[in-house]
């Protein structure tokens, strides 16, 4: 696992995807690190963890063409699976 040094957002590599833990971080962080993960093209399946409902992340992976589905998690986390819409 390695901090990204410009958000502090944890990230690492399982075999489902590549995953960004973005708890903690405060607003807008959350969505400029995961956009900028997306739109940057550096996993073609992406799991984030995340404190809250992300709700305005989900207009701007339509735009990207992503989609988001939800996973199972930690208690108190919201953990989603983002993947390019097919």
């Amino acid at each position: 696992m390695r901090e990204d040094a410009n958000t502090d957002a944890r990230v690492w590599s399982e075999a489902d995807g590549l995953h960004v833990d973005v708890r903690g971080l405060p607003p807008p962080q959350p969505l400029v690190r995961i956009m900028q993960i997306v739109l940057g093209g550096a996993a073609p399946t992406l799991v984030v963890h995340l404190d809250r409902d992300p709700a305005l992340l989900y207009p701007e992976l339509a735009q990207a063409g992503w989609g988001a589905e939800a996973l199972a998690g930690e208690p108190g986390e919201v953990r989603l699976r983002l993947a390019p819409l097919a």
